[in-house]
């Protein structure tokens, strides 16, 4: 049975590939120093499999002492996932893919605590929960007023000095 794009993608090792392809093209070489701790054959595998499923994709080949080294991106309406496919889903499905997505911030923070000499305040570390009491209209608003600011950050690519952040939402609607 073919695996589910949302499945493919949410996958916590894949899941963190496309995190770093966000914005910027690398080789697999670029992404095992990115990301040290998965071992270069899960590593590989991985792409293979983001590949494969069309979430990311091969931009460019370069020559490298008789071989070809491949350089990969995402590709925006590759990640997408339609609201067809979200509605088609169960309960039980819905409820592992939000289990899977806290799992990968959960490593995530487990990564950053585990650095050892950290100072969450100077580091800007913090997660929140608050109500918002919104027309539907408002929320609109809202949303894409957090997007617009959102994509803003994004569009800053690496350099010194910048450090990469983690950043997730989660809307709720809730009845009282």
């Amino acid at each position: 049975m073919k695996e589910s794009k949302v499945d493919v993608i949410l996958h916590p090792v894949r899941m963190r590939i496309i995190q770093h392809l966000i914005h910027q093209e690398l080789t697999a070489q670029q992404l095992k120093e990115l990301l040290p701790d998965i071992p270069q054959a899960s590593l590989y595998r991985n792409i293979k499999k983001l590949t494969d499923s069309e979430v990311i994709y091969v931009v460019n080949e370069i020559p490298v002492r008789g071989t070809v080294e491949k350089v990969y991106s995402i590709h925006k309406p590759g990640l997408e996932i339609s609201p067809e496919e979200l509605n088609k889903l169960s309960k039980e499905e819905h409820m592992g893919l939000f289990i899977q997505f806290l799992a990968n911030l959960m490593g995530e923070y487990e990564r950053y605590l585990n650095k050892g000499n950290i100072d969450l305040a100077a580091d800007g570390v913090g997660y929140r929960q608050n109500s918002l009491y919104l027309s539907d209209e408002e929320f609109r608003e809202f949303v894409y007023d957090l997007r617009r600011l959102f994509q803003k950050a994004a569009e800053k690519k690496p350099k010194n000095g910048r450090k990469r952040r983690t950043f997730a939402t989660i809307f709720i609607p809730n009845d009282h």
